[in-house]
C-alpha cells in the first residue's frame, strides 16, 4: 500500500529542523548508532541533549567525542540508565526531573535484539520485552508530567521486526517460558512498543490532553551495533554480510525518522514513519503502511493495563 510522502521524493531530512535553542531532548541509547547520530544532529541545531545510557564510561567517551566533533560549548550530559532494571529506570527518571526544566521530546531509542537464548531481567521479564518495552514504558510514564508541562513529545523507535515474527502479544506466556524464539521475542517487544504509542494517543485524546504528542517510527535497516551487542553469532554473521549490501543504510539516515518525529511541526500522529523504499528498509523518510495487528485496540488496552500493574507506574492524564 503506497502512502503519499508529504516531504516529496527526497523525503524528510534534518535540513528541515529549525533552531532548537532553549529546547531539551532526552534520548536513550546514544553511545553509538542511530541514538548517537540523533544526539549529534540535535546538538548541531543548538538543542540541549540529556543522554540516558547503561555504561557511564562509554557515555563519557561519547560526550568527549561529540565535543571534539562539534564544540566544547554544546549542552550535553549523561544520566546512567539500565532499561533492563526498573530500579535504575526510576532512579534515572528522578534525576532527569531534578536536572531538566523541560522535555521537548523523549526519544525512546535504546534497544537489544535477537537475544539467542531466553534471559530474564532483574525484574523477571524476558530480556527483550523488559528492555525494549517495559523499561521505556516506565520511563515514559515517570517523565510524562514534565513532557506534559512542556507540551512535548514521546517518540518510540520501533522496528519493522514488529511484522517479521509473531503478530500478537503472548499474554499467556509473555516471557516465552515455552518455545523461546529470539526473533519472535524481539518481534513481540517491538510490537508492544508500537501498539502502546497508539493506545497512548487514544488515552491522551480521551482525557482532552492535546498538548502532548506521541509518535511511532523505525530506523529501517541501518548499519548499527544493535545485533553485535546482543544477537547470536549466526545473526551477527548474517547482518555483517547485509551491511555490505544496498539493503542497509548509514546510521545517520536511520536516525532521521526519530528526529522527524521529535521536531517536525504538524506531523500526523496516527501515521507510522520510516524509510519508504524497498521493504521499508532504506529510502526517503516519510509515512508508510502499518499492519493492522499493530493497532489491535483490544490487545493494546489489555497491554497498557497489564504494563501499569507490572511496572507499578500508573499514568496520570
Amino acid at each position: 500500500m503506497s502512502i503519499k510522502n508529504q516531504f516529496g521524493k527526497q523525503g524528510w531530512t534534518p535540513d528541515r529542523i529549525k533552531d532548537l535553542s532553549e529546547k531539551t531532548f532526552v534520548i536513550t541509547g546514544t553511545t553509538s548508532g542511530t541514538g548517537y547520530e540523533a544526539a549529534r544532529i540535535l546538538l548541531t541545531k543548538g538543542a540541549k541533549v540529556v543522554m540516558l545510557n547503561r555504561n557511564p564510561k562509554k557515555a563519557a567517551q561519547t560526550i568527549v567525542a561529540l565535543k571534539e566533533k562539534l564544540s566544547n560549548s554544546i549542552d550535553v550530559s549523561n544520566i546512567t540508565l539500565d532499561l533492563g532494571d526498573q530500579a535504575s529506570v526510576k532512579k534515572a527518571a528522578s534525576e532527569v526531573l531534578e536536572k531538566a526544566d523541560r522535555i521537548d521530546a523523549l526519544l525512546c531509542n535504546g534497544a537489544i535484539a535477537q537475544v539467542p537464548t531466553q534471559k530474564l531481567t532483574k525484574d523477571g521479564w524476558e530480556s527483550q520485552m523488559g528492555v525494549n518495552f517495559f523499561g521505556h514504558f516506565t520511563l515514559q510514564g515517570l517523565l510524562f508530567p514534565m513532557i506534559q508541562k512542556s507540551k512535548g513529545r514521546i517518540v518510540t523507535v520501533g522496528s519493522m521486526g514488529y511484522d517479521m515474527g509473531i503478530k500478537a502479544i503472548k499474554f499467556d506466556d509473555l516471557n516465552w517460558d515455552k518455545n523461546y524464539s529470539a526473533n519472535d521475542a524481539y518481534s513481540q517487544s517491538k510490537l508492544a512498543q508500537i501498539m502502546a504509542i497508539y493506545e497512548l494517543q487514544d488515552r491522551l485524546a480521551e482525557s482532552g490532553n492535546t498538548g502532548v504528542k506521541a509518535y511511532a517510527c523505525h530506523p529501517g535497516s541501518s548499519r548499527t551495533n544493535l545485533i553485535n551487542t546482543s544477537g547470536s553469532m549466526m545473526m551477527k554473521m548474517i547482518f555483517g554480510l547485509m551491511k555490505l549490501s544496498p539493503l542497509t543504510q548509514p546510521a545517520e539516515k536511520g536516525a532521521y525518522p526519530e528526529l522527524m518525529c521529535a521536531t517536525e511541526p504538524n506531523l500526523d500522529q496516527t501515521a507510522f514513519y520510516g524509510p519508504t523504499g524497498r521493504s521499508n528498509w532504506v529510502g526517503p523518510v516519510g509515512p508508510h503502511y502499518l499492519a493492522p495487528h499493530a493497532k489491535d485496540k483490544a490487545a493494546a488496552k489489555k497491554l497498557w493495563n497489564l504494563s501499569e500493574k507490572e511496572t507499578d507506574v500508573y499514568w496520570k492524564f
